[in-house]
């Protein structure tokens, strides 16, 4: 079949002034001033279809391969409302406790860009669907409420390719319709930590609702930055500067703690900061400008006449309210006051939704949480980060089975790892019968330790005599010869035991 061309636009493209590296800053009170920060996060809907008409919502195809006459805004066409980008919309706002607005109503916000063919956006202004709530963060183990302003549905706008001509920019339409929710924070986030904190939770969230994939480098979550720095104390705002496309948490962390540094510079210099749009160099990690802002756009906004109001019955809240789950923060709290795992292996866990279905499902089924989480965080996370669509070939049963190894003792977590985890993924056997089937066992018989430990002091004299002189970290060798004696099979916990014992009473 034919490839669609790209579409060629009559705009040149610019060249951006290329930022300074190397950039330092002079030593300054930090006491003296603070930022302020609210984000603006869009995030594209998981649904079938576009915002307004059928066409397919998919990532990564042939550039205006998914475009048709409405959004290519042809004369005589007419939106149709995306039922499922409403309930997607109402679900996140109902886990973010907004206040969900029936009726709210959809705008024309009219401006020229080269990639939004009819000209205007259809988007929320007067009435959004959501408003209030908050997102929840921990920021040095303590909890805060970012305030949200609203979360209004939005269409997407196309994509413009600037490295693909010389001389115009390309257009690819593909993406020009897919639905979007925009959540506009309060500025209320004082540091670059809080807002990195406020994306990743943001992200979690969509995940977890399957709202959103949350894939920053594909660009269906996005994040923009308004910043102003004021005298800590004040209560006055000062001059905003917007830090736009920010593709990646880590980023908006690097551009926020660069601009903050800025900015306070900026002040204590006695310069005047100006309103302005500014990019994010990655690889100086430093902003630079893109165009100023002297005031503020006028998108002439008024009620699309082509769309009714949306209208959001109460039993349709409360219903789509019941599909809401615990939210992974939530568990987060229970996994560390209730079950005793650590606040690091809690949030490894919260983060991945493979990894939070089994510790759902084991956790009342196992009396080895610790040995669990071991096995969660570490093997069985990197074995679905290398095998990622082969989610079926690890059961709770097996994860179960590999716990109880481990947690009584039986083998080794490192042997477990090497030598019975690859079986056990690939096999029907569990985790005991092929650690006895490899004669892995570990033998915790006590004349049996004894032996091997009485045989391992007397081939280590020299090193005795130094452990008895004050060289404790020599314990480590010890252990090392009794599992060699052993053969690997000693139970090195109750070993070690036995081995301090011996050489603190000799």
């Amino acid at each position: 079949m034919q490839q669609t061309p790209l579409t060629k636009s009559k705009i040149l493209v610019h060249p951006l002034i290329s930022p300074q590296n190397n950039i330092t800053f002079a030593a300054m009170p930090q006491t003296e001033f603070e930022p302020v920060i609210g984000l603006e996060i869009h995030a594209q809907l998981q649904t079938a279809s576009k915002m307004f008409c059928g066409d397919a919502n998919v990532f990564g195809d042939e550039p205006n391969s998914h475009v048709s006459t409405i959004s290519l805004a042809h004369p005589g066409t007419l939106p149709v409302l995306n039922k499922k980008a409403i309930h997607l919309a109402v679900k996140l706002g109902l886990a973010l406790h907004c206040k969900i607005n029936s009726p709210n109503y959809f705008d024309r916000k009219n401006y020229f860009y080269p990639d939004l063919p009819k000209g205007y956006q259809i988007s929320q202004q007067a009435i959004p669907i959501c408003s209030e709530g908050y997102i929840p963060i921990v920021v040095e183990g303590k909890e805060k409420h970012i305030r949200l302003n609203r979360i209004h549905l939005e269409e997407d706008a196309g994509k413009s390719i600037h490295d693909a001509d010389t001389l115009f920019t390309n257009i690819d339409l593909n993406r020009a319709g897919v639905p979007l929710v925009e959540m506009v924070t309060e500025p209320v986030i004082s540091s670059a930590e809080e807002a990195y904190q406020c994306l990743s939770m943001v992200r979690r969230i969509l995940r977890h609702l399957q709202v959103c994939d949350g894939n920053m480098e594909e660009g269906s979550l996005r994040c923009d930055a308004n910043i102003s720095v004021r005298e800590k104390g004040s209560l006055q705002l000062g001059t905003k500067v917007e830090i736009k496309n920010l593709n990646s948490i880590r980023n908006l962390k690097r551009a926020l703690t660069f601009e903050t540094k800025r900015l306070v510079q900026l002040l204590s210099s006695g310069e005047e900061v100006q309103q302005e749009t500014r990019g994010f160099d990655a690889v100086s990690g430093t902003t630079y400008s893109q165009r100023t802002k002297e005031e503020a756009n006028d998108y002439r906004y008024f009620p699309d006449p082509d769309l009714p109001p949306v209208v959001i019955s109460e039993e349709a809240i409360a219903a789509i309210q019941k599909e809401i789950t615990t939210l992974p923060h939530e568990t987060e709290k229970e996994m560390v006051a209730k079950y005793h795992v650590s606040p690091e292996a809690a949030s490894i866990i919260c983060e991945d939704d493979i990894l939070l279905r089994y510790f759902e499902e084991i956790k009342n089924k196992s009396s080895h949480l610790q040995a669990v989480t071991n096995w969660l965080i570490g093997p069985v996370k990197s074995f679905f980060n290398e095998n990622p669509s082969n989610t079926e070939a690890i059961s709770t049963k097996k994860i179960l089975s590999l716990a109880n190894l481990t947690g009584e003792g039986h083998v080794a977590f490192a042997t477990a790892v090497a030598r019975i985890f690859p079986e056990v993924v690939h096999s029907d056997e569990d985790a005991m019968q092929i650690a006895k089937r490899l004669n892995l066992i570990q033998n915790n018989d006590s004349d049996f330790l004894n032996d091997c430990v009485e045989k391992a002091l007397n081939n280590l004299p020299d090193k005795v005599l130094e452990y008895k002189k004050g060289k404790k970290n020599l314990i480590g060798l010890f252990a090392g010869e009794v599992k060699k004696i052993s053969k690997g099979k000693a139970d090195m916990k109750a070993a070690l035991s036995i081995i301090q014992e011996k050489l603190n009473n000799a």
